[in-house]
């Protein structure tokens, strides 16, 4: 902790062009940047596409056989192509290539709200993001082309454009541009369908076409809903995908119906853990005074997650260069000039790596979240201990919350770490940030945290779709089917540090060795504590 000038390094040392680093230009995907006409022909087209595609869609969602079956190795539902395609009987496959490949899965299960705010956030792009923060990377509405009934959103046809994304710099994001039709089918019982909507000047742009995808959801009498979710792609497979992450995708984990419907349990229990009033139990020594102080804590934290989220995509924006290394991966790094009010102001410096380990996801998330184990991998603690001073649950498992850390014997005493961590069956995220003591007292007292600056790092963990012999089948809708069914753990591991408070300032080489070393000591170390292989 006594280092925390590591998160702001780079004095001195020859400079770098920032364009001296390939593709660290802010270059962004075209749309939804450049404005779109859409004409009467293409509204009417959009609407008889979107009936078309919630009919297909509940047929998928409400049949099973002979449509699914089930994996007889995980329990998972698999579409059995060919009788979707005897049903859905279609002229071709959207792309010319013979690289396609179909990625379809199915689940579900009950989530901590009621069907019309589920519905409510679903057709706002803004809450969408929020919501799936950890595999939406960008979410616009493009046109409104029906707003639907007062009230309930049936009839809302939407045409919206999304990029998608693994929390890795190894897997590339995914652009669609969709339409989203809402209907209510019956009073509590709603469907959403997304379904990709082609047009000719983006055709080069998108790799990935949705086919009928979405979810039922069905009110409960408790205030609950129950939500089935269908996930049905069509993939180019124009790069091939990186061999760690090769199962897990094409497995349709990585992007599939699970992932999602996890993500939603998990943020709904956030979501009613952020409406619950009274402090809880385990806010040690009464140091979160009062609910705006838990609501405008947990706010803080979730910038701090949605930050580092965007931060490890790769989307256009982020243009990586890779250092090579550390690994066959190596690292990579990329620059951006900050000028957000809830960044730190000036030049920050991104790396990332992600690495296999024989250890199981749910083993490698405890390591990483008890405060104990800290100063095993935490290089700029200095070994030091840390002691929790602050704790605010996020959901019904341990793994979600969010904690205030204080390191023992440092100087520097008015510094802290905010850290949130999730979990679901889809995998976790350990996610942390220096902040001063000042700032946490304007989050604890309950004023607006929106200019606290962050500049979180991290770490995502991943099953890495290998199942474990010895685990059995295993439902998809377990509590953790995939982190308790997988063998191995995909880890990326990320950086960011501020180079310089200078907008105009050039990025140097001590930067970019410093960034580098210092991923390449937390991988080591993490190895060495979980008594891995080096190699």
């Amino acid at each position: 902790m006594a280092t925390f000038d590591g998160y702001g390094v780079g004095v001195g040392g020859p400079s770098l062009d920032l364009d001296l680093l390939p593709g660290s230009s802010s270059a962004m995907p075209n749309l939804p940047y450049e404005p779109i006409v859409i004409s009467d022909m293409d509204k009417s087209l959009m609407t008889d596409i979107a009936a078309n595609a919630m009919e297909e869609l509940l047929r998928l969602l409400q049949t099973n056989e002979p449509l699914w079956y089930k994996s007889t190795t995980d329990g998972r539902d698999v579409l059995n192509l060919e009788s979707y395609e005897r049903i859905f009987p279609r002229a071709n496959t959207h792309f010319k290539s013979p690289n396609v490949r179909i990625e379809a899965s199915r689940d579900s299960g009950v989530v901590i709200m009621n069907g019309l705010s589920l519905v409510d956030m679903f057709m706002d792009s803004n809450k969408w993001v929020e919501l799936f923060s950890t595999i939406v990377l960008m979410a616009k509405t493009i046109e409104v082309i029906s707003s639907g009934m007062l009230g309930n959103h049936s009839g809302s046809l939407q045409l919206m454009y999304e990029e998608l994304q693994v929390l890795s710099p190894l897997v590339s994001t995914r652009e669609f541009y969709i339409i989203r039709y809402c209907q209510q089918i019956e009073q509590g019982l709603w469907a959403i369908v997304n379904v990709s909507y082609d047009f000719p000047q983006f055709a080069s742009q998108c790799r990935s076409h949705r086919l009928p995808s979405g979810c039922l959801i069905q009110d409960m009498p408790n205030g609950y809903s129950k939500v089935t979710w269908v996930e049905h792609v069509e993939i180019e497979g124009k790069t091939p995908t990186h061999r760690l992450y090769r199962d897990l995708i094409h497995s349709g984990l990585a992007f599939g119906a699970e992932r999602w419907h996890a993500t939603l349990q998990r943020m709904c229990e956030r979501f009613a853990c952020l409406m619950v009033s009274g402090t809880l139990t385990r806010e040690l020594g009464g140091v979160i005074p009062s609910p705006d102080g838990k609501r405008s804590m947990m706010k803080l934290a979730q910038r701090m997650v949605n930050n580092f989220c965007t931060r490890i995509s790769t989307s256009n924006s982020h243009r990586w260069t890779t250092l090579s290394g550390l690994n066959e991966v190596g690292v990579r790094v990329t620059v951006h000039k900050s000028s957000d009010p809830g960044q730190p102001n000036g030049v920050v410096l991104s790396a990332a790596t992600t690495f296999w380990l024989p250890v199981t996801p749910q083993n490698v998330f405890n390591f990483f979240k008890d405060e104990r184990t800290r100063p095993q991998w935490d290089v700029l603690s200095n070994g030091n201990a840390v002691q929790e001073v602050a704790h605010i649950a996020n959901g019904s498992h341990p793994g979600n919350c969010i904690s205030v850390l204080r390191a023992f014997n440092t100087s520097q005493n008015n510094m802290l770490i905010l850290q949130e961590s999730c979990i679901d069956s889809s995998g976790s995220l350990v996610v942390y940030c220096p902040v001063d003591l000042p700032a946490i007292n304007v989050a604890m007292s309950g004023e607006d945290p929106s200019y606290i600056p962050l500049l979180p790092s991290g770490f995502t963990i991943s099953p890495d779709g290998h199942p474990d012999q010895g685990n059995g089948a295993s439902t998809s809708s377990s509590a953790h089917g995939n982190m308790e069914r997988s063998g191995g753990s995909l880890i990326t591991v990320a950086f960011q540090i501020l180079v310089s408070s200078l907008p105009s300032a050039k990025l140097n080489l001590e930067s970019v060795t410093t960034i580098n070393n210092l991923i390449g000591t937390t991988v080591q170390q993490i190895k060495v504590a979980l008594n891995c292989p080096s190699s």
